[in-house]
């Protein structure tokens, strides 16, 4: 609770984890009338990446004094809660995209959670924590969010760019994308 170099990181991450957790929770106990458990199955991917990627990050900041073993741990767990909730992100924009479109849904979902769980998996690996790694680091989760152009040159194929940026929020992709890696 005092002032100093960690502050706005644990604060803004903390503030964050509890706005999202507070919205998914109002938003998943919304009457079925409201929104059909299929939408709140969506939408849950994107809170769960969202509360998971900000809570890791705000313990991370908080205890990674505490000791190099707990630093190391709670700097894997902000790792994979980046790919966490570049994986929850995708999930909502693919569903609606493809929404009439089953086969191309599952694979592209398939595919960003598998490529998700190899960040992961890179992630929890004792070297990529360390500064060496740091290029390969952010290669890895700028490729896990540049996956995404793999279905979205798939639906500006097939049903037009005016179609991608009217229908399917495709500027809102992009400015994701762009925050995503600035960040």
């Amino acid at each position: 609770f005092k002032l100093h170099t960690e502050t706005i990181n644990i604060w803004t991450h903390l503030l964050g984890f509890l706005a999202f957790l507070a919205i998914a929770l109002h938003y998943v106990s919304r009457p079925s009338v409201e929104v059909k458990w299929e939408e709140k199955a969506v939408f849950s991917a994107f809170f769960l990446g969202a509360i998971l990627c900000l809570g890791f990050s705000w313990l991370f900041h908080t205890v990674y004094c505490h000791s190099e073993q707990v630093g190391k741990l709670f700097n894997k767990l902000d790792y994979c809660g980046i790919a966490l909730l570049t994986m929850g992100s995708f999930v909502p924009w693919l569903y609606y995209s493809f929404y009439c479109q089953l086969a191309p849904k599952v694979i592209y979902v398939t595919l960003i959670l598998i490529l998700g769980t190899v960040c992961i998996l890179i992630s929890l690996m004792d070297r990529f924590g360390s500064p060496e790694y740091r290029t390969l680091r952010a290669a890895v989760f700028i490729g896990l969010g540049l996956s995404g152009v793999i279905p979205t040159m798939h639906y500006v194929l097939v049903q037009g760019i005016y179609s991608a940026f009217n229908e399917c929020a495709l500027g809102w992709l992009i400015l994701m994308a762009v925050l995503y890696i600035a960040g």
